[in-house]
């Protein structure tokens, strides 16, 4: 299998899961990974491998056993070129913070349409 980037790696929303559930940092099986991302476990498996390649997770064997741990230096290089955007979402989430707080809770209350009685009877 060919090695591939991080990012191509984790264009693929269940290899996204597949990182979620390792973040914890404890070494995981491929039968604890099949069973808390439902899939099966020759996907799991190849999901895996790509992040191998990628750099993604390590693997060491313990027994019969692969036990998959993700690797903290390469997922930093992810995070660290998505933070780079973060002032993008980050202002805009204070903006709207602000037009919520000026506002109020009006944006949620529906308000009749001028043609459309406000007494709770039905327009003729």
């Amino acid at each position: 299998m060919a090695a591939t980037d991080a990012f191509t790696a984790i264009a693929e929303p269940h290899r996204r899961v597949i990182i979620g559930v390792l973040a914890d940092g404890a070494p995981h099986a491929v039968g604890d990974v099949v069973r808390r991302v439902r899939l099966r476990q020759p996907a799991v498996s190849k999901h895996l491998g790509v992040l191998r390649d990628a750099g993604l997770v390590s693997v060491q064997r313990q027994g019969r056993s692969q036990l998959y741990r993700p690797n903290a230096e390469r997922l930093k290089a992810v995070h660290d070129w998505t933070s780079t955007f973060a002032r993008l979402w980050t202002h805009q989430l204070e903006r709207i913070k602000k037009r919520a707080e000026r506002e109020g809770l009006e944006p949620f209350v529906r308000q009749p349409a001028k043609d459309e009685p406000d007494n709770g009877e039905e327009k003729r």
